[in-house]
């Protein structure tokens, strides 16, 4: 069976990477058995840090078997950095355009070709407050089903302590220095599923087969069980905008009993001013009484 060749710019990219990532981190690696030495494969891997592609491009670089990763269309641009992803053949994704289905048709010819295709099904960086990975998309499933490749999970834990995921200020906390942990596992079992039309049900009963499989693989990593029902962004978003709209209706509510809605309201009770016609008659009846 084929595989890829590691390449020019691969190489390139592990000369100008691998330094600092060898005296800057320590590693702790796992799994590299469950790696296929032949033929077209997925890795499925957890996202919790900026720094974590770099932390499992080296782990799989030292396999031998080199991924293609899926990543934004605007990385492929220009500058050094476009140019070592077209030379290493990443795969360009162009999110929510009419061009966005061409990225699975590249992974699935690069698996038909021997190659390894990497998807993060989380599709960004975990959300979850204690960084276990999310529920995923369905594009690394899709793939799964259409080329019946073995699908490894790969868990990696670390690169999070150095830049850890949506802080204020993007910088790296070197000391103490950090461990990047890494983990693949063995091929999930998707046999079930084979045969079958790939119906949004289908789909997201192997995307949670495949989640659950690199949940597993963290939860030995970081030595703690992991939530029993991953977390689910969509749903929390959703959660969030209802509830700011409740307290939007709560506000206003509490404006309008308040009589701060720029309506004049009178205390119960109260006598309402007298009109401007009778008020002058008032008046006059005074002066006129002033000088009896």
């Amino acid at each position: 069976m084929s595989r890829r060749r590691i390449g020019f710019w691969y190489r390139l990219a592990a000369v100008i990477c691998k330094p600092p990532l060898l005296v800057l981190f320590k590693r702790d690696w796992h799994g590299m058995e469950h790696i296929p030495v032949d033929g077209g494969f997925i890795t499925a891997v957890n996202h919790n840090s900026y720094l974590d592609p770099l932390s499992y491009a080296h782990y799989q670089y030292n396999t031998g078997r080199v991924p293609r990763f899926l990543a934004k269309a605007g990385l492929f641009k220009s500058g050094f950095v476009g140019m070592v992803m077209r030379g290493t053949g990443q795969i360009p994704v162009y999110r929510e355009t009419t061009d966005a289905a061409t990225a699975f048709r590249a992974a699935v010819h690069a698996i038909e070709k021997g190659e390894c295709v990497a998807f993060y099904p989380e599709g960004t960086l975990t959300r979850d407050p204690a960084m276990w990975p999310m529920q995923g998309k369905t594009g690394a499933a899709r793939v799964a089903l259409l080329t019946k490749a073995p699908v490894i999970p790969v868990a990696q834990w670390g690169a999070n302590e150095a830049m850890p995921p949506y802080a204020k200020e993007k910088k790296f906390r070197l000391l103490p220095r950090k461990t990047l942990r890494v983990k693949a596992g063995p091929p999930v079992d998707l046999s079930e599923f084979h045969g079958k039309e790939p119906t949004a049900e289908v789909l997201r009963a192997v995307t949670d087969k495949i989640m659950a499989a690199v949940t597993a693989e963290l939860a030995v990593l970081r030595g703690e069980a992991a939530p029993a029902e991953p977390f689910d962004y969509r749903k929390e978003i959703a959660r969030e905008r209802r509830a700011a709209r409740e307290a939007a209706r709560a506000a206003k509510t509490a404006e309008a009993a308040a009589g701060t809605d720029g309506t004049a309201r009178e205390p119960a009770g109260s006598t309402a001013p007298a009109a401007p016609a009778q008020q002058a008659r008032s008046n006059r009846q005074a002066q006129e009484d002033e000088g009896k």
